[in-house]
């Protein structure tokens, strides 16, 4: 799966120089009239004749003398998106090419990297489309960066595009053994009946019904005397809804429902790849969310690792229970920041959709991090309050806790205020409820599959611990 191969230092579409490439240009339509002014009145004239009006996505072929190439131009509208030029590997004939006019901030390592994202595919199981395209890096880039960048995000896709038949308990384990092993971490996992007997029971309910054995899964790196950094991912490979069955279209997508294990696992390949002065703990709950004759039934109380029992009043509530029994352990440690992702909530993307993933959180100064990192990787995330006004919701009259509010609002913050009921020693955390999809494609990232937040996660981490 992409980002796992060692020997894959520098992206395949990268070459570091090239004496013919084909010059690449990218105009605003408020910069339409200077740029044409800065063109041969040949490339001027075959350009205005085409109708090019830099409207955003609009790609025009100016060809040379001889009928061939001569140089491509793309259209960015306003220029807002930082990462338009991934129309480029996207769309261009094979070839090997080079930035030429470009706004600073399309060009560089956005433009780079956005080149990377764009050339992406999921060839598991469809015979890959050429890719002969090739970007020459340009001056001042860090190409190994952007490359370890792309590639994580390719690892993370492909886990999540991957479908459930081949993406099971088993096979996402593996995955985190692989890339400890990739990387020198240490790797470990609990299996089966041995959650009951290592007490992680929530866990193991929610994962009995399945014949493909739930498991938590653990990789562990870096020098023991460096800050704690704990990510905890969501690893529900497939969600039926359990009993409380969803209806067809609610399991379309549900291959998705690992995506925060596959987002934190993207994480961690960057923070290892880039030597973070870290000691980071990775730990993923992977499970089914099954029907049978063993599966956990709404009504049933379990208790927890940390000692309080959950009643269940909806078995399609299972995502807090499996993260709830992995939070406590990671939480047991203290971490210095503890992060944990899920696709945990629809009542998230009503909120605020697939594009804008909320997370919460009381540490103001991780909060503006956060937001600062979002904003300037356009890898977005909102705020949303840990509002403890709604605690009650999740009372329960015959146990600690019930995994279903007894409201009907608010579904993203009573989860998450769920799940900081398990949290209690790590000196900062916070949650966020991604979507791990996406349903409105951009340059770069298509429709399908998406480790959301991991770039902006990255960055925050990489300012805070890189050397």
């Amino acid at each position: 799966m992409g980002g796992l191969a060692k020997e894959d230092i520098m992206h395949a579409s990268f070459v570091r120089s090239a004496r013919l490439a084909t010059p690449l240009h990218a105009v605003t339509t408020a910069g339409l009239k200077g740029f044409l002014a800065r063109l041969t009145k040949r490339d001027a004239a075959a350009l205005k004749a085409t109708g090019f009006a830099a409207r955003d996505g609009e790609l025009k072929l100016l060809p040379n003398a001889s009928g061939g190439l001569a140089a491509a131009v793309l259209g960015l509208g306003k220029g807002e998106d930082l990462y338009a030029l991934a129309h480029f590997s996207e769309l261009l004939p094979a070839g090997t090419y080079r930035f030429a006019d470009v706004p600073d901030a399309q060009g560089g390592t956005n433009g780079t990297l956005a080149w990377a994202l764009g050339a992406y595919q999921f060839a598991r199981y469809k015979k890959a489309k050429p890719q002969g395209a090739k970007l020459v890096l340009p001056k001042d880039v860090d190409g190994e960066e952007v490359s370890r960048i792309a590639a994580a995000v390719a690892f993370g896709r492909d886990l999540i595009n991957t479908p459930p038949n081949d993406m099971g308990p088993e096979e996402l384990a593996g995955a985190v053994r692989d890339l400890a092993k990739k990387h020198g971490a240490t790797y470990s996992a609990v299996v089966g009946e041995a959650l009951l007997k290592q007490n992680y029971p929530l866990i193991h309910a929610v994962g009995k019904g399945s014949a493909r054995a739930p498991r938590l899964a653990r990789l562990v790196w870096g020098r023991p005397g460096a800050p704690k950094l704990t990510l905890v991912g969501k690893g529900v490979c497939f969600d039926t809804g359990g009993y409380d069955l969803k209806p067809a279209s609610g399991m379309a997508t549900m291959k998705k429902d690992m995506g925060g294990a596959a987002t934190v696992l993207a994480i961690a390949d960057m923070v290892m790849g880039a030597k973070l002065d870290v000691r980071l703990t990775v730990f993923v709950p992977a499970v089914e969310n099954s029907i049978s004759g063993t599966a956990y039934r709404p009504s049933d109380v379990f208790p927890s690792r940390k000692g309080l029992t959950v009643e269940i009043g909806n078995t399609d509530a299972e995502g807090r229970l499996v993260l709830a029994d992995a939070l406590t352990e990671a939480d047991s440690e203290t971490p210095d920041l503890l992060i944990d992702i899920a696709t945990l909530t629809g009542a998230a993307r009503v909120a605020t959709g697939f594009e804008l993933p909320p997370f919460f959180t009381d540490d103001e100064a991780l909060a503006t991090d956060l937001m600062t990192h979002a904003n300037a990787t356009q890898d977005w995330m909102w705020r949303l309050p840990l509002w403890r006004g709604y605690e009650p919701t999740l009372n329960s009259t015959v146990a600690d806790l019930n995994n279903n509010p007894n409201y009907g609002y608010a579904g993203a913050i009573t989860a998450a205020l769920f799940l900081n009921r398990f949290v209690e020693k790590a000196k900062s955390w916070v949650h966020l409820d991604i979507a791990g999809w996406v349903d409105r494609p951009r340059p770069g990232r298509r429709t399908g599959a998406e480790v959301t937040t991991a770039r902006a996660l990255y960055a925050m981490l990489k300012a805070r611990y890189g050397k």
